[in-house]
């Protein structure tokens, strides 16, 4: 009898479980529907700036010295008026970066540049913080900004600044580039992981008039936008997601230019890599709790505010796919051989498999077919370690939900940045570090976990089961070595976590 009781528990959440993770998976179809539906639909210039306005590069930083250079050179090449560029150095760092920073802006200064460095007394706010206190002192109508990592094309102001001539525009976003891409799996894999994003979801969503949201960097924006929007806030860890919602909530457009590319340096480790990730799912989570209330009193459509709340709150696929981890188990009867194991697998496994899986596998793919016409077919192979970093991530991210959730509070950590021409060297010597948990002790446990399901479903002939479960060994393995492996091989030289804006 509890044994019967113990299975329909099981099996009540086993379903709600997969009918979540397969929700977000129709809503990814939605996406490339979108997308490809509007994709020729490009934004339109109706006029340009008879007068040019005053831009102000802001560039929240602390602690790059490995970049920073790199950044300032890069800046000093934008094509705009020097008489109309102001260039902030938002400078927050408590190490030998600050002398670089100042010897970069005096050559600036130099060249006729009208460049300032502003240090704060404290680092209230972290980045939303920074860009605030630059924000109250500068001269500009127009914001560029961008992080430490980021090095922008020298066109990007004359290609974009003239689409602020609609008063209704309050920001303007720019695709990412990636300047490492083919350093190693990790971040070919990240590459395929933001292309996804910005390439369809963003275009798809601007051009549907969705809501979409400022990457946090590689984008401008409009002086009076950010103040009728209330500003920049810090009571969470995405203040770019955040201040987007609220601009958008009142009436301000955005608008995503997909054609102008600004490249940047992805993390190179994998701790790097699941500092950013939880950054950015926490925050996620914390700006849907903020803002998703607003969103639903608003009088904006009910597709406006459906799309939103998809967007908002798909971070918590996360959970739900942790969740799937915990309920997966050898004896759950998923099997062909098990009895009705053929009826269940077409009637309910797989058509989950084509909400989940299939419906990644295919949203990546078209990101990099539309990318790279030519090419995309060779990526295909490498896509089934694209879905295993994804579902290695999976408790990394989970963590970063319920803390979101449960009202955890956690500093801004920093994603360290190394420097792309001496990337190895800096790698290995850096002072700079990512966060540090137990979370790869769990994933590693996961990792175990998973190679005796493995064998255990080969020992079964459960043949059809193996694909998706060797997804799962795969991924935690992959996750768990890469954190062990990135902390041991980094040189002793007093590497530390640190938190940054």
């Amino acid at each position: 009898m509890h044994g019967a009781v113990g299975t329909f528990i099981w099996s009540i959440c086993y379903f709600l479980v997969v009918l979540g993770l397969s929700a977000y998976g129709v809503h990814r179809y939605s996406i490339i529907y979108f997308y490809f539906k509007n994709r020729h639909r490009k934004p339109s210039l109706n006029d340009r700036f008879k007068e040019l306005p005053v831009v102000t590069v802001q560039l929240p930083i602390y602690n790059e010295i490995y970049v920073v250079e790199r950044l300032l050179k890069a800046v000093s090449e934008i094509d705009y008026p020097k008489d109309k560029l102001e260039i902030q150095v938002l400078d927050d760092s408590s190490d030998e970066t600050a002398t670089v920073t100042d010897r970069e802006v005096s050559r600036l200064r130099e060249l006729g540049f009208d460049a300032v460095v502003l240090r704060r007394p404290n680092r209230i706010g972290f980045k939303a913080g920074a860009l605030d206190y630059g924000f109250r002192r500068a001269k500009g109508e127009i914001f560029f900004i961008l992080d430490a990592d980021f090095v922008p094309p020298s066109n990007i102001l004359r290609e974009s600044i003239d689409y602020l001539t609609d008063p209704n525009v309050g920001m303007i976003q720019t695709r990412w580039g990636h300047i490492n891409r083919s350093y190693s799996w990790l971040t070919r894999a990240q590459a395929i992981l933001l292309d996804g994003h910005l390439v369809l979801e963003q275009t798809a969503r601007s051009r549907t008039g969705r809501f979409f949201n400022f990457n946090g960097t590689a984008g401008l924006w409009r002086k009076s936008c950010i103040e009728e929007a209330g500003g920049w806030q810090h009571d969470t860890l995405t203040e770019d997601l955040d201040l987007s919602y609220r601009a958008q909530l009142k009436g301000w457009k955005f608008i995503f230019l997909a054609d102008i590319v600004t490249p940047a340096e992805l993390p190179m480790d994998m701790d790097g890599f699941k500092s950013q990730q939880h950054r950015w799912t926490k925050g996620s989570i914390q700006t849907c709790k903020k803002v998703l209330p607003r969103l639903w009193a608003s009088k904006l459509p009910l597709a406006i505010k459906v799309e939103g709340t998809a967007h908002l709150t798909s971070n918590f696929a996360y959970l739900l796919l942790a969740f799937l981890c915990v309920l997966l188990h050898p004896t759950s009867g998923h099997g062909s051989s098990a009895p009705g194991g053929w009826v269940r697998m077409v009637v309910i496994d797989l058509p989950i498999f084509v909400a989940t899986s299939v419906s990644t596998t295919i949203f990546y793919l078209c990101a990099q077919r539309e990318l790279y016409p030519k090419d995309w077919k060779k990526e295909i192979w490498f896509f089934p370690f694209v879905l295993s970093l994804s579902i290695g991530l999976s408790i990394n991210n989970a963590r970063a939900v319920l803390e979101a959730v449960f009202n955890q509070r956690s500093e801004f950590c920093r994603t360290p940045k190394y420097g792309v021409v001496r990337s190895e060297q800096n790698w290995r010597l850096s002072q700079y570090s990512a966060m540090r948990t137990m979370i790869p002790l769990i994933e590693m446990i996961f990792a175990i976990y998973f190679t005796y399901f493995v064998f255990h479903a080969f020992q079964n002939q459960e043949f059809l089961s193996l694909p998706f479960l060797v997804l799962f060994q795969v991924g935690f393995t992959y996750v768990a070595v890469g954190s062990i492996w990135s902390r041991m091989t980094r040189w002793p030289t007093g590497g530390r976590a640190v938190s940054v804006a």
